[in-house]
């Protein structure tokens, strides 16, 4: 040949008939893999699915990511158990022991080697519920709440449960009040129990003397002793134990007479609905008045029960499509039957007489409120002498919120009171001081169960 062989260039019959214009781009086989119907439908769907499934991975990865980014908690192993007759329904500590309330009956063991050291079954009673206070000097003081509501309080001395009194005992059952909470004050002062009965409730707090028994127990240790329901368990003559229980099986009931008895200093009772007035006059409201100096609970005013009835009508007759008609409560008539209560110390707003002398450990007074009031009502603890424990005594200070008080909280240095309303409002008080330290709106429809200070 003359000339070498050269690429011809393209000419327009050798252009692509189809309308793959990027065909060029494709592998060189790719044409005959084309797959026939209904086979590419197919595939678009499997496709589908796995691109949603790489979506989901790469979502959960990136979640993954970000939590491993947060502060993880320390994750805490038990260290240490010990075992317990029968089952553990609550627990306290104090001091370097921890007591546990057993389906049948109670328990104390060391906060350092988590041994047995002392036990109370006599009465083969559940516990529910358990507070206790160190009291100094190798002493505690227990309050315990059983299945049926009795109220127990101890000492514990000498690694030994002291029975002193069953508060809320009654001869005839008919007649027996449940405790529904019970508070410890710090330091084991005072106790206070809430009890309810058939048809009404009731709060009760109580002087624990707490130096007298202390007197008594060292004046007559070995009588102290043997107030003990059940002493310490050996692991040698088990039998020996249970011999105890069949011989003396409530001798710890003896010791009411030996220790000194808790002393009633309030009986508070929840607020009466407000009524319609029967004062014909102003004077005569007035005179119901003790000195103006505080704010009363509403008791005295001049509204005729035909305003109430007038005012009712209104409200009906104007919100009636909002009011639900099955299942509306008559709330105005009800009296409630829980209230939250805390123990104060001294401060601004519990003022004491010069004659009462007040110590800075000891409570000074109470703070009550019932559910559906808007009245937190305060009570000194020193009442005077002349007023009986039985009477319904009045509020010390009342403190009207604008909506009913849902719970509250008092720090542990007692002086900062937070209170809860049901329209999800939060203030702060600094008792010390008397006045607000901070007013918090939570969002709307939000109900607020409980509160803490942290």
């Amino acid at each position: 040949r003359k000339h070498p062989l050269e690429i011809p260039p393209p000419s327009e019959k050798d252009w692509l008939k189809d309308d793959e214009e990027d065909f060029f781009l494709q592998e060189a086989d790719r044409k005959r893999d084309a797959l026939p119907q209904p086979f590419r439908m197919i595939n678009k769907l499997v496709m589908l699915v796995f691109e949603n499934a790489m979506e989901i991975i790469e979502r959960r990865e990136m979640l993954r990511e970000a939590q491993k980014l947060k502060v993880q908690p320390t994750k805490c192993s038990p260290t240490a158990e010990f075992q317990v007759t029968g089952r553990a329904n609550c627990l306290t500590v104090s001091g370097k022991y921890i007591f546990v309330g057993l389906s049948v009956g109670l328990a104390a063991f060391k906060v350092s080697d988590c041994k047995e050291i002392s036990a109370w079954d006599a009465v083969k009673t559940e516990i529910c519920a358990i507070r206790a206070s160190d009291l100094g000097n190798e002493r505690h003081v227990l309050l315990a709440v059983d299945e049926m509501g009795l109220v127990w309080l101890f000492c514990f001395h000498r690694e030994s449960f002291l029975l002193i009194k069953i508060l809320n005992e009654a001869e005839d059952v008919s007649k027996r009040s449940a405790c529904v909470e019970v508070v410890l004050s710090p330091g084991g002062d005072h106790a206070g129990v809430l009890l309810q009965g058939n048809t009404k409730a009731w709060l009760e707090i109580y002087r624990l003397p707490k130096d007298s028994w202390l007197k008594e127990m060292e004046k007559s240790p070995g009588a102290a002793a043997g107030l003990a329901c059940r002493e310490r368990r050996t692991q040698h003559c088990p039998q020996a134990d249970i011999l105890l229980l069949q011989e003396s099986p409530v001798s710890a009931s003896k010791a009411d007479a030996k220790l000194s008895l808790p002393v009633l200093l309030l009986k508070v009772k929840p607020p009466k609905p407000v009524t319609g007035s029967t004062f014909k006059s102003p004077l005569d409201a007035l005179k119901k008045v003790d000195d103006g100096s505080m704010l009363g609970l509403g008791y005295n005013h001049l509204i005729k029960d035909s305003q109430w009835e007038q005012q009712e009508a209104i409200f009906r007759s104007t919100y009636q499509e909002y009011l639900e008609v099955e299942g509306e409560r008559e709330s105005k008539e009800e009296i409630p039957r829980h209230a939250t209560f805390h123990f104060l110390m001294p401060s601004w707003i519990l003022q004491v007489g010069p004659e009462v002398k007040v110590q800075p450990d000891v409570p000074a007074g109470i703070s009550v409120h019932w559910d559906g009031s808007h009245n937190l009502c305060l009570y000194l603890l020193n009442r005077p002498p002349k007023e009986k424990v039985d009477s319904d005594p009045k509020p010390d200070v009342v403190w009207p919120c604008a909506a009913p008080i849902a719970c509250s909280a008092v720090s542990s240095c007692s002086r900062y009171l937070a209170l809860a309303c049901e329209d999800a409002t939060i203030t702060v008080w600094d008792k010390h001081l008397g006045y607000p330290l901070s007013v918090t709106a939570i969002l709307e429809e939000r109900l607020i169960r409980s509160i803490h200070f942290l």
